[in-house]
């Protein structure tokens, strides 16, 4: 018997029941899917030729999960567009601005009242700031908010946040791992990296004729082998600019969303969409030792507390600048509080550079926390504003009814 191939479809098996068991419940997977991935991994029992662990099988869950971010990345970029995205660039500038402040200043106040030392507050400010862009693409397809006012704001407040977490790792790389780094050399990879993001969404803008060209193949086959080739090239390629696949996929999807072809485009990728993201949040809860959570429980309740009211306030400032309603406001901060993948990233490099292992049980419980509360929250977030505008209206008619 093929191990690898059993452990594989053992592994979507289990994707598949708590999938029957979220509809049923009409509640979000993303928990879900992470759930039963802590669930099983290297702490689980063996019983017979049913191995929990997923020792033979879990470089290739990993890799497969990597595939889950790049196709979800790429489909929302297929519901946004860059012209969308460009009418809002003076917003998005000034709110991912607010959205960074906020969120690294939440990591720097932690930090001071946790008393850790100067590179752990650095790790743990990047942890707080970068949100889940796979989480995030994961909750708005899903509640069918891909064509909402808020959505643009997300999408780039989302990209902009990346742009920071690229300059934070970049120094944090120096800081944690090779003792120094120039200030110029971090400068002149930023930078770099800002103009492959243009770059793309420029160059692409204008060279759409040519891609419409490109893409009119009568062959259902070649035509799903050129779309998802261009998706790889350009997502492998952005890695080597420090900006993470998972955008080099979003500006893909922005480009070819502009495209003739688009709507056969999101036809053909939907269901390597559905697949792959279902095993990212796997594998994500695969990472996830439950036995060894001790000693960052109370850091990491503040923390999300922190990110999450720091992610509404961030959400009703962009949404004011974009001038959307409250309520589309409010949805902005609740998608953005999802933590996920690049914290975990910043949270190893911390580990590699011998910093305190409490980070590492932090990291674990805050993201976990958000993975299931934020999707919990912007889903219901339409009753949660009504309910504060409800409270807000009962306490603002007592202090009339109070005034001489």
């Amino acid at each position: 018997m093929d191990i690898l191939v059993f452990e594989i479809g053992l592994a979507i098996t289990l994707i598949a029941i708590v999938g029957f068991l979220s509809n049923k419940l009409n509640f979000s997977v993303i928990p879900f899917y992470i759930l039963i991935g802590m669930a099983v991994g290297p702490h689980a029992p063996s019983i017979g030729i049913i191995d929990l662990r997923f020792i033979e099988s879990s470089t290739f869950i990993n890799f497969m999960g990597r595939l889950g971010v790049l196709f979800l990345l790429f489909y929302l970029g297929l519901e946004f567009s860059v012209t969308r995205l460009i009418k809002s660039g003076k917003s998005v500038f000034i709110g991912g601005s607010f959205y960074v402040l906020i969120n690294f200043s939440s990591g720097l106040l932690l930090g001071w009242m946790m008393d850790l030392p100067f590179k752990e507050i650095m790790v743990v400010c990047g942890i707080m700031t970068s949100s889940s862009t796979a989480i995030v693409a994961k909750v708005l397809i899903d509640l069918k908010r891909t064509a909402n006012p808020e959505t643009e704001v997300i999408m780039g407040m989302i990209m902009f946040d990346d742009l920071f977490i690229a300059i934070h790792i970049s120094i944090l790389s120096g800081l944690l791992l090779s003792g120094s780094k120039s200030i110029w050399g971090v400068l002149a990879t930023s930078l770099m990296a800002l103009f492959f993001i243009l770059a793309i969404l420029i160059v692409g803008k204008r060279v759409i004729k040519a891609i419409d060209k490109l893409l009119d193949i009568p062959s259902a086959e070649l035509f799903l082998l050129v779309v998802i080739g261009v998706l790889f090239v350009v997502a492998g390629f952005s890695e080597t600019l420090h900006v993470a696949e998972a955008i080099g996929a979003l500006l893909v999807g922005l480009v070819m969303a502009e495209s003739a072809h688009a709507k056969k485009i999101e036809h053909n990728i939907l269901p390597f969409r559905d697949f792959f993201g279902a095993i990212f949040f796997f594998n994500f809860g695969l990472t996830i030792d439950p036995l060894s959570l001790r000693g960052g429980v109370a850091m990491a309740v503040i923390a999300a507390i922190l990110t999450v009211i720091g992610n509404i306030a961030a959400g009703m400032f962009s949404g004011r600048l974009s001038k959307i309603s409250n309520q589309a406001s409010a949805n902005v901060g609740f998608t953005l509080s999802a933590r996920g993948e690049f914290s975990i990233i910043m949270a190893n490099m911390g580990k590699a550079g011998g910093l305190m292992p409490v980070l590492q049980s932090f990291v674990v419980i805050y993201v976990l926390i958000l993975a299931i509360v934020a999707p919990l929250l912007t889903k219901e977030s339409k009753r949660i504003y009504n309910f504060c505008n409800y409270i807000y209206g009962k306490t603002a008619g007592r202090k009339r009814k109070s005034k001489p």
